[in-house]
């Protein structure tokens, strides 16, 4: 819906999040190009925002140095990001795994494409489990924000950094190439500050630029040599992650107060199954659509409490079936869970998730 009073633009996913990283303070970006999100570095380049806001734009020599350089500087307390695709998220999963056990924050965007490997070019939705369950080694879980719009790739960039900063956790904006390249109005968020060194230490008191109560440099880092302290820290960050869960679910339902059958999907798939719903209703099958917001934390309590009123659930990815399974863990074997998906770059129409939900639930 149109924000009220506010210049609306047409532009690109991608081109959203460039310019929305600018307008919320952002002070660097280090990434390298992929498709299909090259246009971020491309809009931010032509914006040239280090002459204007004095943020920091570099590419960097892979998508290891760019995760590593935003390691340094949200270390330093700063609001920095990095955007990648598939592949280049996957070197990246390291880098990651260290900020979320120095506990720094910070921002990735993943406009996901086909895989395994190399994969495609064609828009994916197969990084969710990397995405929800930690790519990299240890314990430790990254915030996800699945924008279904254009609107939403801007929106969620501030509210990207906001989360991240509030717990000190990394956090991630996983898109796909249909939303990436995608061209929609959008209403750009207002232009922020980038905050004053003062303020920065203000706010993160544990950052490098600050000291500890005896004067000492604070040292982040994701290493403990002896067992006790690093149960103790892992501890800690699990009762993070928990707090996480109680009070940072995201999640929007379309029709769902009087559905039989409930479609279950994110991002440019759940714009799918919007339509797929006014088709069933149009039939006489009363469907509705939840869209998981926070793909991590997955709002389990939600589709739990479901489960008691409707009949089955039909989980539409553009993958091989990854969310189904926090759907069914969430349902516990309530009512019936199925899938359907597309995989190969391949984007599923509405009529094929319609026609998924009667052969597999209502004529099961």
């Amino acid at each position: 819906m149109e924000k009220e009073n506010q210049e609306v633009t047409l532009m690109k996913g991608n081109e959203a999040i460039a310019h929305a990283l600018i307008r919320c303070g952002a002070d660097g970006f280090f990434g390298y190009p992929i498709t299909p999100q090259s246009e971020i570095i491309e809009t931010l380049a032509l914006l040239k925002p280090w002459e204007t806001t004095g943020m920091v734009v570099l590419q960097a020599e892979s998508e290891v140095a760019a995760i590593n350089m935003v390691y340094g500087g949200a270390g330093a307390g700063k609001r920095v990001v990095t955007t990648s695709s598939s592949p280049g998220v996957a070197l990246m999963q390291e880098g990651i795994s260290y900020m979320a056990g120095a506990e720094i924050p910070g921002v990735i965007v993943n406009v996901q494409r086909g895989g395994p490997g190399l994969g495609t070019i064609q828009p994916s939705q197969s990084d969710y489990n990397q995405a929800t369950r930690g790519g990299g080694n240890g314990d430790y879980n990254v915030i996800v924000l699945a924008p279904a719009s254009v609107q939403e790739m801007a929106d969620f960039v501030d509210l990207a950094f906001t989360l991240a900063f509030r717990y000190r956790n990394p956090a991630m904006i996983l898109s796909d190439g249909v939303i990436g390249q995608m061209m929609e109005r959008v209403v750009l968020p207002p232009m922020k500050p980038r905050r004053t060194e003062e303020e920065i230490r203000k706010e993160c008191p544990w950052a490098t630029i600050g000291r500890t109560k005896d004067r000492k440099p604070n040292i982040l880092t994701s290493l403990e040599l002896k067992p006790e302290v690093m149960e103790a820290r892992n501890l800690q960050m699990q009762a993070k992650y928990q707090e996480i869960k109680e009070k940072e679910v995201r999640y929007e339902t379309q029709q769902c107060d009087d559905a039989d059958y409930v479609i279950v999907s994110f991002g440019s798939a759940a714009r799918i199954a919007e339509k797929s719903v006014e088709l069933l209703r149009e039939q006489g099958v009363k469907a509705g659509l939840f869209r998981p917001i926070t793909l991590w934390p997955f709002p389990t309590k939600t589709l739990r409490e479901m489960a008691g009123r409707v009949k089955g659930f039909l989980v539409a990815e553009i993958n091989a079936g990854q969310m189904v399974y926090d759907v069914r863990l969430a349902v516990e074997g309530r009512v019936p869970v199925e899938y359907f998906g597309r995989l190969g770059g391949i984007v599923p129409d509405p009529e094929e998730i319609v026609n998924a939900l009667k052969t597999k639930l209502i004529k099961k």
